[in-house]
């Protein structure tokens, strides 16, 4: 599987997630420059973690608009699989990738631990390795997790299987314990928690890996 990760001016969770990506898929990520506006062709797109811009004006409000934006917006439409972590999240929902937007966290506080997440859709490329309702353990860390958006979109992507994982427990006071969304076609998932930093039993767990396998499964 051919990759890219998208870098961010303040990106700090890139080169995480190149090291995963290269361990699971056994070939080296490119590494895409935010100012550039196009890039080889792929065949998975990773929007890292980190504090792109230094989250000014709002988490991720800048990054949405860099050239190389134009070129993911693209290449989503066309349906390459597209996974934003953390920071990269909050970029797809500035976007209009996906639904929504990450607010502060309830408690005001950065929030940084293992969590248990519920996988609420296992029949996604994303999540096929999982069981329905199956628990898994992924590590978060972030200040502006606290997912929102109106009582008219949540039943929306709730009925129509687009909440990939839930917080066991509430963390940050996402609604509907929100940790994970899919866009309405199914190739881009958004998630606060990093599945790349729990890849393996050195890293405290393996959990994540399944993630990026399931994607895999679905190109071969």
């Amino acid at each position: 599987m051919k990759s890219a990760v998208i870098v961010f001016p303040g990106s700090n969770c890139d080169r995480d997630m190149a090291v995963a990506l290269e361990k699971i898929t056994g070939t080296k990520p490119l590494m895409v420059w935010h100012q550039d506006y196009d890039f080889e062709t792929v065949d998975f797109i990773a929007l890292p973690g980190g504090f792109s811009y230094g989250d000014y004006l709002r988490c991720g409000a800048m990054s949405a608009r860099s050239h190389v934006m134009k070129e993911v917006i693209k290449r989503t439409n066309d349906g390459v699989p597209t996974l934003g972590i953390c920071n990269g999240f909050q970029i797809l929902t500035e976007t209009g990738i996906l639904p929504g937007a990450l607010m502060r966290n309830a408690n005001l506080h950065f929030v940084c631990k293992d969590v248990t997440l519920k996988v609420e859709n296992s029949d996604s490329m994303f999540t096929n390795t999982y069981a329905d309702n199956q628990n898994i353990t992924i590590p978060v860390a972030h200040h502006d997790g606290n997912y929102f958006a109106d009582d008219t979109t949540l039943d929306r992507i709730e009925g129509e299987g687009q909440i990939a994982f839930k917080y066991a427990a509430d963390i940050n006071g996402a609604q509907r314990r929100i940790a994970g969304i899919l866009n309405d076609k199914g190739n881009v998932l958004g998630m606060m928690p990093h599945p790349e930093r729990m890849i393996e039993p050195a890293l405290g767990g393996s959990d994540g890996r399944g993630l990026f396998e399931s994607v895999m499964n679905s190109l071969s």
